[in-house]
């Protein structure tokens, strides 16, 4: 028994020496796969000043100014809303109309967009309503109401809580005087007033998208768009069968730059500019609520690069590498791997901010950026896990495989 017994012990232990070898290799497999993917966006950092420069070379006095039509889509009252609006009001630029869409004539958003434009009466401002959407994104029916009454031929949509500078315009449609070139979109730099939450929320905007999509735009080509800021063409619109084709996605944005790049076989162009993107979620559960069905979306949206993203983080395999070592008694070591891993964050943070979206308060606060390091992968570990339900403008939703939406009832 006396035997049995010590073999029973030895084969605990042996497994307990296999197991912590195991999450010892994966904790240093994962430090070095995000050191490798920091200096990956280190080059797509050099490659978009580089691209910058080169913008602004070859567009600095461009001609190329088309008449053209940007269609907001407005959903009840915001924070900053109508300083938001009146942004768009106040471009450096020739002719251009600007189209507002809402659900109903008394929404309060709408309200707010005639009271700012009443104080523009040299811009044309159209209202518009279009009723309850049959479409599972609410969003994309009202841009096709727009699409539909719009004057011209190059179309620049916007959120809402997005605000430019006079130049905007000029700047992101110069692109399309290449006749190759069927969707344009922009980096955004998260802005917040708020508190802890949301400034994390706005540093996982600047940093964390921004990251993502310099490696993606340098490895692949932009094979997508972001929804905060899109130019397309009204005949590239129609080649994808209109807004309807992507009106059952939740990450539309996703969609209609994948589809004009493989389906209608046209250049989706990454901009030199940057826009503001305004957080308007300051309270803790409405803000991780939306981060939430960010990452749950993208696990459905691009399920294979979504694997992937794991490898991405930092911080969370600099804690796994302190709890192995530190319980083998190499706490020095633990401690050591796991500051390599916030500085590395930290760095990453002070990079993408300062020479890419110039996010002052990201590079204030960079010393925040490894928290949110932590966040994105618990993010990412729920998508799996957690609930594929949401709310997505007020109504519920359940997310479906491809990224689809299903409307729940209220």
């Amino acid at each position: 028994m006396q035997e049995s017994g010590f073999e029973i012990d030895h084969a605990a232990m042996t497994f307990g020496h296999i197991l912590s070898l195991a999450l010892g290799a994966l904790a240093v497999f994962g430090v070095i796969t995000s050191t490798v993917y920091s200096l990956m966006v280190a080059l797509g950092v050099r490659r978009f000043r580089r691209s910058t420069a080169a913008a602004k070379a070859k567009f600095g006095t461009s001609t190329f100014l088309p008449p053209v039509s940007v269609l907001k889509p407005v959903h009840g009252d915001e924070p900053d809303l109508e300083q938001n609006l009146s942004s768009f009001f106040q471009q450096d630029y020739p002719e251009y109309e600007i189209l507002f869409c809402a659900r109903h004539s008394d929404d309060v958003g709408l309200a707010a967009a005639r009271r700012v434009a009443s104080r523009f009466p040299n811009v044309q401002a159209r209202i518009l309503t279009c009723g309850e959407p049959p479409w599972p994104n609410a969003r994309t029916f009202s841009l096709e109401i727009m699409r539909r009454d719009a004057h011209y031929p190059i179309l620049v949509t916007s959120d809402s809580d997005v605000r430019v500078g006079p130049d905007y315009l000029a700047s992101v449609v110069a692109p399309l005087a290449d006749p190759n070139v069927g969707m344009v979109t922009c980096l955004y730099r998260g802005v917040t007033r708020h508190g802890l939450w949301p400034q994390l929320e706005a540093m996982g905007m600047s940093i964390e998208m921004t990251s993502g999509v310099l490696v993606a735009e340098m490895l692949e080509g932009m094979q997508f768009a972001l929804g905060p800021s899109m130019v397309m063409r009204q005949s590239t619109v129609e080649k994808i069968g209109g807004f309807e084709q992507v009106a059952q996605y939740y990450a539309d944005d996703f969609v209609l730059g994948n589809w004009t790049a493989t389906k209608a076989g046209e250049t989706v162009a990454l901009s030199t500019y940057i826009v503001e993107h305004h957080i308007l979620n300051a309270a803790f559960k409405k803000s991780i609520a939306h981060q939430q069905a960010w990452a749950t979306s993208t696990r459905f949206s691009r399920p294979a690069g979504h694997v992937g993203e794991v490898l991405t983080y930092a911080v969370p395999f600099g804690l796994l590498g302190l709890a192995v070592l530190g319980a083998a008694g190499h706490l020095a070591l633990g401690l050591a791997l796991l500051a390599f891993t916030i500085l590395d964050r930290v760095l990453l943070c002070l990079l993408v901010a300062g020479y890419v979206v110039r996010d002052r308060a990201a590079l204030r606060k960079a010393w925040l950026y490894p928290l949110r390091d932590f966040m994105g992968f618990c993010f990412w570990v729920r998508s799996y896990f957690g609930s594929r339900r949401l709310r997505y403008r007020g109504d519920p939703y359940e997310l479906l495989p491809q990224g689809r939406l299903r409307r729940l009832p209220d």
